[in-house]
């Protein structure tokens, strides 16, 4: 199937399947080899890898395009892509789906912050008037080329305005067309059930570690009905520690004393970015001796 349909059919079964983020192509396939169903390409990962940034809005929709598209060649996953705010106004909003949709994405996340954004956990965030967000849901759905790319509408409601005003806003996003909704940062399992129990369609729940959603499993999201559950950012949380871990171990000791354990082994590494498959098809385009590239 196509990893459209797929993304499509895995929230749908509304079984909590976990979605690990991925800044990166190399991150994405450690992801996939541990056997996750889709892996969701975070916003504020690509800010925080690649700019070495916090999530306040400083990307734009083409360094978010180009790197979506290094991840589609270097995995067969379905990727569910934040698309922040759809980087501006329902016309920005269509041309971010186009790009986005040709760069590999099966999914987009638009959310209804005020541009520039903050990561859903930080203060300060405020969101626009409902209808510009149905407006860009709208825009979304009608700029997609496949009908089955999931449009994910997000909605930061929840902490300025309360939750029920963020389902009031997910409901109204839904009768605009969005085929998922994601209530960011309801701060109680209560919360929680509520989304999920309330809202008609797949929901997402976002589980920031040291944020304000609490973590209560996967199975009990399974048991709300929550069709995806992210950890947008564990695993480059857990690449932070290690690399300073390994960084400080070489500046107080001069080698790699005590942190050895935290590395991957050298053919680990050239497993993960499948140099295997590589070495095959130097094999297999390799010129020898008396073969010539001329005709004549």
């Amino acid at each position: 199937m196509k990893p459209t349909t797929v993304l499509r059919d895995l929230l749908a079964r509304r079984e909590a399947a976990i979605l690990p983020g991925a800044p990166n192509a190399m991150f994405a396939r450690v992801i996939e080899r541990q056997g996750f169903g889709a892996i969701y390409v975070t916003g504020a990962g690509i800010a925080n890898m690649h700019l070495g940034a916090p999530d306040i809005g400083l990307t734009t929709v083409t360094e978010v395009a180009d790197i979506v598209a290094r991840i589609a060649d270097a995995t067969e996953m379905p990727l569910l892509v934040d698309a922040d705010t759809g980087f501006g106004n329902a016309l920005n909003t269509v041309r971010t789906v186009r790009l986005l949709e040709r760069a590999g994405a099966a999914g987009l996340q638009l959310e209804d912050q005020v541009f520039p954004k903050r990561c859903g956990h930080f203060a300060g965030k405020d969101v626009i008037p409902e209808a510009d967000m149905v407006a860009k849901i709208r825009a979304a759905v009608d700029a997609r080329k496949d009908g089955d790319l999931q449009i994910v509408a997000r909605t930061d409601a929840r902490a300025i305005h309360g939750l029920d005003a963020a389902l009031d806003r997910a409901r109204a996003y839904i009768e605009a067309g969005a085929d998922v909704t994601f209530v960011e940062a309801p701060t109680s399992e209560e919360e929680m059930a509520r989304i999920a129990a309330e809202l008609l369609v797949p929901q997402i729940a976002n589980i920031v570690h040291g944020g304000k959603t609490p973590e209560v499993g996967r199975e009990r999201l399974a048991e709300m009905g929550f069709g995806g559950v992210l950890y947008a950012n564990a695993i480059l949380q857990a690449s932070i520690r290690a690399a300073s871990d390994v960084a400080r171990s070489l500046a107080d000791h001069g080698d790699l004393s005590g942190v050895s354990g935290r590395l991957a082994g050298f053919e680990e590494r050239q497993d993960v970015v499948d140099k295997g498959r590589w070495d095959d098809l130097e094999a297999r385009y390799r010129v020898t001796d008396g073969e010539s590239d001329n005709d004549a």
